[in-house]
């Protein structure tokens, strides 16, 4: 399999479990700081003419072959009909907050298409058509599902080099970024190891040119008005060891809905109950893997990890059955 680029790593982080169909709120923050990994990966990878602190990038410049699809969606979204664009690194970064649904569409096009090529992802049956009252209005939806073997190396490798002391290379400073902005700092990272997260962002602003230039950067203040009505977005400010008083403030985008599966008997017993959902999941061809089982059991699904609650609903007869909950690390 032929190795991810860094903006293609980054996306699929992103892109695991949204909803393949619609541009929701969730997907669009994403669909941003994916169009940010770009600009970053052409900085990495000296795409652009630099010039002192400003980055030039001249319409001429498409006609490289080395130039993918994804990064020709995001530059001509961004240099629009001028023949260059000259920016600095952070002002090329907030200029994707200002990216239309039609181009944010077009970004994901071209991302999902490089990464579906890669056997890097793939479109599946989304998991709230396990819930029942999808089922039973017959109701289909999709989302995506990045592999599940890239997904857990790149992700253990993030974490490992951003807890761990010791220097962090650019790379790993520029996707620290991402997932601070795109809010999947919280699928990662449990609520302790964040304190650790936020002490390394402070040690970086200290010691790397790099990091002190772009993780001041706050794309996500840009757009969260826009989507305050529809997005339940939370932060959470992180203490250093360092006492310093105010920190760092990590945005939290809740992604997922709780899923509501019914069981075949009224007060099934754990293990029924668990064999139920393990049924249903088989069924609409989700991967899954039970991490703990009793009363309450964790299963990872498509590369998330969900709490079975037992549960039931109200209707003219009470129905049992299990809600899997979203359980990020940190929440």
């Amino acid at each position: 399999m032929k190795e991810l680029s860094f903006a293609q790593n980054f996306s699929m982080i992103a892109l695991n479990a949204q909803d393949s169909l619609h541009l929701t709120n969730a997907k669009n923050v994403s669909l941003r700081c994916m169009a940010g990994a770009t600009i970053l990966e052409l900085y990495l990878d000296n795409g652009f003419t630099r010039e002192g602190d400003i980055l030039t990038f001249k319409r001429e410049n498409f006609e490289c072959p080395s130039i993918t699809m994804y990064q020709e969606t995001v530059l001509k979204a961004l240099i629009g009909k001028n023949e260059t664009i000259d920016e600095t690194l952070p002002d090329y970064l907030t200029k994707v907050t200002k990216l239309s649904k039609k181009m944010l569409k077009e970004v994901e096009y071209s991302f999902a298409v490089s990464l579906l090529g890669a056997n890097a992802l793939e479109e599946i049956p989304s998991l709230i058509g396990c819930d029942l009252e999808y089922v039973t209005a017959g109701i289909s939806m999709k989302e995506y599902r990045s592999n599940s073997e890239l997904y857990t190396r790149l992700t253990e490798s993030l974490r490992a080099e951003i807890l761990e002391d010791g220097a962090m290379t650019d790379e790993t400073i520029l996707m620290l970024w991402l997932l601070r902005e795109s809010g999947c700092l919280y699928d990662l990272f449990s609520r302790e190891e964040l304190k650790r997260v936020a002490a390394r962002i402070y040690e970086l602003l200290d010691s790397s040119s790099l990091a002190k230039v772009v993780l001041p950067i706050n794309i996500h203040k840009s757009f969260e008005t826009a989507v305050k009505n529809f997005l339940k977005i939370k932060k959470e400010v992180m203490s250093t060891p360092s006492g310093s008083g105010i920190n760092f403030i990590f945005p939290v985008i809740e992604r997922s809905q709780s899923i509501f599966i019914d069981t075949e008997e009224f007060f099934s017993n754990k293990e029924d109950r668990l064999s139920d959902v393990k049924a249903r999941l088989e069924s609409k061809g989700h991967v899954f893997t039970v991490i703990r089982e009793g009363e309450v059991p964790l299963i990872k699904i498509d590369n998330v990890l969900y709490e079975a609650v037992p549960s039931a609903k109200q209707y003219r007869i009470p129905v049992h059955g299990v809600r899997l909950r979203k359980y990020p690390l940190s929440l």
